[in-house]
């Protein structure tokens, strides 16, 4: 996103009809793409209850990227869309986001450590994105 700060790693959000695990990791796999473990990859927090999801690291030695997939039209996919569209539109939340992410990330101590610590103020940036939401009348493409 442009302006904002973030770590030299490729997020990619891809929406699928149904998230058929075999079906999608082997496709991914076809292209050295590997299913991340950690159980936190597996399922997004959302208020009506954790949306499942399936995220893939790239091919040992290529740049540092991210591919998840989650179903189309989920509450997981609207949350993400909101978040990078309310970012986009505004830019004293767009920097505050990326100076908290840089601090963040100097401090924490591993990936998970950081993940788990972005959590609540992710939830927190998405209530005034939510009222944004409302005001502009926003809704996905």
């Amino acid at each position: 996103m442009p302006g904002l700060a973030a770590k030299d790693c490729i997020d990619v959000q891809v929406e699928a009809r149904a998230l058929d695990e075999d079906l999608i990791t082997g496709c991914f796999g076809t292209i050295g793409f590997r299913l991340r473990p950690e159980p936190w990859n597996r399922a997004e927090p959302t208020p009506g209850g954790p949306c499942p999801k399936l995220v893939f690291a790239p091919p040992e030695g290529e740049r540092a990227s991210n591919i998840h997939v989650v179903e189309v039209a989920s509450e997981a996919a609207r949350r993400k869309l909101l978040f990078r569209d309310f970012l986009r539109a505004n830019d004293t939340a767009r920097d505050a986001w990326g100076d908290f992410k840089q601090r963040l990330a100097a401090m924490a101590g591993d990936i998970y450590q950081y993940g788990q610590a972005k959590a609540g103020p992710t939830e927190i940036l998405l209530i005034a994105a939510e009222s944004w939401a409302r005001q502009t009348q926003w809704a996905t493409a």
